[in-house]
Formats: structure tokens, C-alpha cells, sequence
């Protein structure tokens, strides 16, 4: 019988138990996955990447390297978080006083992209396929499909499952089609949904 781990570990990254680390996932130079962790099958944890106590990682998500996962954060499947972007779990943290049993969730749905050195502040839901701009601060929920950006990031346009921005002509309802994939989508006011689904 094979004693071989079926995802990877570099030789300079530590896991601590218990750890429930899913098949085909690869976890890169100087990295921590701390206890109660679940990673799902198919990531890739980039280097320098923390990931703390109790936090959940979908399948196929990707983490660039230098970010902090902390207790509270939920990446759900297919999640892309870009090069040293940070997530928060306290909204008031002070040095001198501990507020551990105050961690908000943030909850980072099906497809989400975030882009390097942005920031998520805690307490946010980020909706499925949206996509938030390198550098942004997330101060609120940001609805499926929207590509958001600047400080505080704001909706700027919306983006296809594929990533592609889609058209969507004026008004408080209209549709439009990825010039890229051809996939049908729907906007009424700020929710956007695929037709057909």
C-alpha cells in the first residue's frame, strides 16, 4: 500500500493537524496551513501564504502568493485571490484588546476573482463570477457578475462567468451575450443572473 500524500506540501511550508487537504492540490515554498483547515481538491496555495485555523477552500481555487487567509473567510469553488490581496476578519482591531470571538465572515462565492493588493474589509459577501480590480477596498457585498474597483471599490461594469465584460444596454433591465463564450445574461437593476441556468 502507498503511503504517498495525494497533493503536494513543499518541503518549506508547514501543515498542521488536523488538515483535510483534497487530491491534486499543491502548496508551495514557506507556507502555513494551521489546524482545521479544509482545502479542497486541484489548488494551488502560492508561496508565503497563510491559511488560519478553520477556514474553508472550495476546489480549484487559486492563491497567489503573500495572502493571509484568516479565520472567518470562506473561499468557495473556483475562487481566484491575486498576489498579496488581504482579507480582515475584526472591524475594529486594537492591539491591547482581543476580539477573537468577534471574527466577521466573508464569504467569497463560486468563481470570484480578486485582483493583487486589493482588500476585502470583513463582514462582505463577494457574489459569484464578480470581479474586483488590483488595488480596490471592499467595504460592502458585491452582487454576482459585477466587476467592481477603486476605493471603496464601486460597480464599474459586469463580467461574463468567462471573465469577459458584457454590454448591457441602458436601462433598468436588459440583456446581453460574452462576445467571448456566448453565454445569455439578464440585468434587472444591480442583479444580473444567466439565462438558461
Amino acid at each position: 500500500m502507498s503511503t504517498e500524500q495525494p497533493y503536494f506540501v513543499h518541503e518549506s511550508s508547514y501543515v498542521d493537524q488536523p488538515c483535510q487537504i483534497g487530491k491534486g492540490t499543491s502548496i508551495w515554498h514557506f507556507s502555513h496551513i494551521m489546524k482545521d483547515t479544509v482545502i479542497g481538491e486541484r489548488c494551488n496555495i502560492g508561496q508565503n501564504v497563510v491559511i488560519s485555523p478553520g477556514c474553508r477552500v472550495g476546489n480549484n481555487v487559486k492563491i497567489q502568493n503573500n495572502v493571509s487567509v484568516y479565520t472567518g473567510v470562506i473561499l468557495e469553488d473556483d475562487v481566484f485571490c491575486g498576489p498579496s490581496m488581504v482579507f480582515t476578519n475584526v472591524i475594529n482591531p486594537r492591539s491591547h484588546v482581543s476580539r477573537r470571538d468577534q471574527y466577521l465572515q466573508t464569504l467569497v462565492k463560486t468563481g470570484a476573482s480578486i485582483g493583487a493588493n486589493a482588500t476585502v474589509v470583513c463582514g462582505s459577501t463577494l457574489g459569484r463570477y464578480c470581479f474586483v480590480g488590483a488595488g480596490s477596498v471592499v467595504t460592502k457585498d458585491v452582487p454576482d457578475y459585477a466587476m467592481v474597483y477603486g476605493s471603496p471599490a464601486r460597480i464599474r461594469g459586469w463580467v461574463c462567468n468567462c471573465g469577459t465584460k458584457l454590454a448591457f444596454a441602458a436601462g433598468d433591465s436588459a440583456r446581453a451575450a460574452c462576445d467571448a463564450c456566448h453565454r445569455q445574461y439578464q440585468r434587472v437593476g444591480e442583479a444580473v443572473t444567466e439565462i438558461g441556468k
